[in-house]
């Protein structure tokens, strides 16, 4: 009997002659990044809170198109008399709560909001100044985390975010220094990172939160701003690409709250394509129990890492 090269087919189970070729060329490189996505936000940004789950989706299934740049605008640098947003109503700290407890039943991303009643934030520039240090120190992923954090401490659980002694905190449950990074967002350093947002976020021609702004190699873009549905998201890499895009396999739930530690219902039905009825159910089948704990706030659920 003639020896003959032999395989068995992972999708049919059939197992056959392999084929003529001895020997095939692949290719496992990931798509060159061509296009930069900038994220124009501010760490007390309602608006931005709103979009997190749609944004994690997109950043899941089509990072390896881009490279994402977060940038800071600079939402309030402190109060005074004149108007600080006339297009929503607010002049004072007491007109924020209203809003901020609109975007979040509407989104569904939670928000409280009488920390503007009881503490108000003072300003959104000491927390900026802070993720730009631990982006300078200690990289992108860092910052992002502490942004998250942040946006956590202040929306659901109204925290003010721009009290120092909160940021260190922030800062020194992610495992990092507190002290030393808030002191160092609060020297001439931290200023200068800020300004330089600044000045990029005007480059860019941001004018509000969020804006996102996709550019590519021949230095053009399109530019969405407001909180969109993922769809458009993808619309937009598409046009500045070019090219029809191949979105990369979802984590597992598993996987994306060991990255998270915490998640509300909310992002779980956009990651995952749930309507929120069908989320307990997912839990049980996706997470062993003691994986994590299930809890409610303002009328929604959220998990947190065990």
């Amino acid at each position: 009997m003639t020896n003959r090269n032999m395989m068995c087919d992972l999708q049919t189970g059939i197992c056959g002659v392999a084929g003529e070729d001895d020997m095939e060329i692949i290719d496992f490189s990931q798509p060159a990044k061509t296009v930069n996505v900038y994220y124009v936000t501010d760490p007390i940004c309602s608006h931005c809170w709103a979009l997190e789950p749609v944004l994690r989706r997109f950043q899941e299934q089509y990072g390896h198109y881009f490279n994402f740049h977060t940038v800071l605008g600079g939402l309030l640098e402190k109060w005074h008399d004149g108007p600080i947003d006339p297009a929503n109503g607010i002049y004072k700290p007491a007109d924020v709560a209203p809003h901020w407890r609109e975007v979040g039943q509407h989104s569904r991303m939670p928000i409280d909001g009488s920390v503007m009643l009881d503490n108000p934030v003072q300003s959104s520039f000491p927390a900026s100044r802070v993720l730009k240090i631990i982006d300078n120190n200690h990289g992108a992923d860092k910052a992002s985390q502490y942004l998250r954090r942040t946006r956590e401490q202040l929306f659901p659980f109204n925290q003010n975010v721009s009290a120092l002694d909160v940021l260190a905190n922030i800062v020194d449950v992610m495992g990092l220094d507190g002290k030393a990074i808030v002191e160092e967002a609060e020297s001439p350093i931290g200023h200068e990172l800020l300004n330089e947002d600044f000045a990029l976020a005007r480059k860019l021609g941001a004018r509000g939160f969020p804006t996102i702004i996709m550019i590519n190699e021949a230095n053009k873009g399109v530019k969405i701003v407001g909180s969109r549905p993922l769809d458009i998201y993808v619309q937009g890499l598409q046009q500045v690409l070019g090219k029809e895009l191949q979105p990369k396999e979802l984590p597992s739930l598993t996987s994306l709250l060991e990255k998270e530690e915490l998640l509300f219902s909310k992002e779980i039905e956009e990651m995952y394509d749930l309507d929120q009825a069908s989320v307990t159910n997912f839990l049980k089948e996706n997470l062993a129990t003691d994986a994590y704990a299930f809890k409610e706030i303002l009328g929604e659920n959220y998990i947190i890492k065990k």
